[in-house]
């Protein structure tokens, strides 16, 4: 690790590094044990420096940012996080046009939004997450996808080139990507929005804010939807139909209020939720012969 940090530190002096730093932290199921070194880079060409030079010494990395589609093992991480955070999240509006940074959370995307009384990204405003990941897995809510909106991603190659990406050309279907697949990091997006009266955006957003409350375990630590829909069917509704409502391993439950979601009830680990969402996943496929595919990326060592 140390000479990790020395290599790191030479080609990105004045990026952020912490050692040993617990994921728990920054994960919305809030477990997870430490990652060998936690790395913020303050800009664009620090980012390009960092993940060039992981790539260059064969060093294990991932590219972080809200942690909302993550579970990392209790044993933590053996490689370098590489968090797009508040230093890479700047937003700007022209016209209908809006572009922002990875690191912006979709809340704030949102808002940013509303108040220019742009109209496109209320399904957003809900989604607990960093622009950079909802590009990757095509977020998507009350039947808005970023697909929808998009008309530019911004992306880092395994080569070290920024370049700008079509929609098209960036592949993007039901919670999926080209970014995995071609191992690209996205830096930025643009939006193409509409004009619309802000207090109706607001009453849009605020009415999905209270469907949210009223259909999802908000109060607890989750990684929102935790299986992708299978073709023809909910996974929430398989879940609940196989009698799993309140289904618990440790500190981990199947949500009686929207049984799509696992949550941590306080006290769940990292071992406890994989093994939850494995159960699940058996006890389906049982029933009804239906494979249900996790939406949530697992890391580290359980």
């Amino acid at each position: 690790m140390i000479n990790w940090l020395e290599q790191l530190r030479e080609v990105a002096p004045e990026a952020a590094f912490l050692q040993n730093e617990p994921m728990s932290r920054h994960t919305t199921f809030q477990v997870g044990g430490p990652a060998t070194l936690f790395v913020e880079p303050k800009t664009v060409d620090e980012l390009t420096a960092l993940a060039g030079c992981c790539r260059k010494k064969e060093i294990p990395h991932y590219i972080l940012g809200k942690g909302s589609n993550l579970l990392v093992g209790d044993k933590g991480y053996d490689g370098v996080m590489l968090h797009l955070g508040s230093e890479l999240a700047a937003c700007q509006v022209d016209g209908e046009r809006i572009y922002a940074e990875a690191g912006i959370s979709l809340a704030q995307l949102a808002k940013q939004a509303c108040a220019a009384g742009l109209t496109g990204l209320e399904f957003a405003a809900g989604i607990p997450g960093s622009l950079g990941g909802a590009v990757t897995m095509n977020a998507g809510a009350y039947g808005g996808e970023m697909k929808d909106v998009l008309t530019a991603v911004q992306v880092l190659t395994e080569a070290g080139d920024l370049i700008w990406l079509t929609p098209e050309q960036m592949r993007m279907g039901y919670r999926t990507s080209a970014v995995p697949e071609e191992h690209y990091v996205v830096t930025a997006a643009e939006f193409q929005l509409k004009d619309g009266c802000i207090e109706t955006i607001k009453e849009r957003m605020a009415e999905l804010a209270a469907m949210r409350r009223a259909k999802q375990p908000l109060e607890y630590p989750s990684a929102g939807s935790t299986f992708k829909r299978p073709a023809g069917y909910f996974a929430g509704k398989l879940i609940q139909d196989t009698g799993l409502s309140g289904f618990s391993v440790g500190g981990a439950q199947v949500s009686e209020k929207h049984c799509g979601f696992v949550i941590n009830r306080g006290d769940a680990t990292a071992s406890d939720i994989l093994s939850l969402c494995r159960e699940v996943a058996q006890r389906v496929r049982e029933k009804f012969g239906v494979e249900l595919e996790m939406e949530i990326r697992c890391l580290g060592e359980f």
